[in-house]
């Protein structure tokens, strides 16, 4: 569940209704909170406004929390399907069979042959850094060819692409309850799964056609 920050109205400080939300989706469903991630966009428009750009006294807020949770303690995930590219760092590293081993300040002990196999890639980290800039993608292409009126908050593609890579695997049944212009639906199709998408606007159902013309 992705969830956007809040601020009290006319007041510079935040709403804690996201935090008390969570709690509250925890206790009703009986889930387990399997791993917070935080979803940060640098583009991002500064806001508050009045808090950001009048009166400077925050900062732009320029992330949102995406809550995992699973009614079990082992949900189906496999981080291998997320892998990042090495960084130069360790393709070196790889590449020579040296580094320093040995006990960190952290108190973590490296060991001498702990980071020498190639696994393909990095474990990616729980901050996902995603831009939401695209002016012209098949989407809005169809949405301008047919005069429909695009979603006014689509989600970036990476998002879904990760959790859909991360937690499932081909012909897996990926719901979304709260669709939008379905880029869920469409990154699970491109992906191999099969999807179930929700959303009671017809106007948003009929734009969101446009995400599947990758497939035409």
């Amino acid at each position: 569940m992705e969830m956007g920050n809040a601020w009290e109205p006319g007041k510079p400080v935040m709403s804690t209704l996201a935090l008390r939300a969570l709690l509250a989706f925890l206790d009703a469903g009986e889930f387990h909170l399997c791993q917070q991630f935080i979803v940060h966009n640098p583009t991002r428009l500064p806001s508050p406004a009045q808090w950001v750009n009048i009166e400077r006294s925050r900062v732009k807020d320029s992330f949102t929390h995406v809550w995992w949770m699973s009614p079990a303690e082992r949900p189906k995930a496999d981080n291998r399907r997320v892998l990042k590219e090495y960084s130069q760092a360790m393709l070196r590293l790889l590449a020579t069979q040296k580094y320093n081993a040995g006990k960190r300040p952290s108190e973590h002990h490296i060991g001498e042959a702990s980071f020498l196999k190639n696994n393909n890639g990095a474990i990616p980290p729980n901050v996902l850094t995603l831009s939401n800039t695209s002016a012209s993608d098949d989407y809005l292409k169809y949405c301008r060819q047919y005069n429909l009126q695009p979603h006014p908050a689509r989600m970036p593609k990476g998002l879904p692409e990760f959790f859909v890579k991360f937690l499932t695997t081909q012909k897996n049944l990926v719901l979304d309850p709260f669709a939008g212009s379905n880029v869920t639906g469409a990154e699970a199709e491109r992906l191999k799964r099969r999807w179930l998408a929700i959303e009671p606007q017809e106007d948003y159902i009929e734009s969101s056609r446009g995400r599947f013309s990758f497939s035409r």
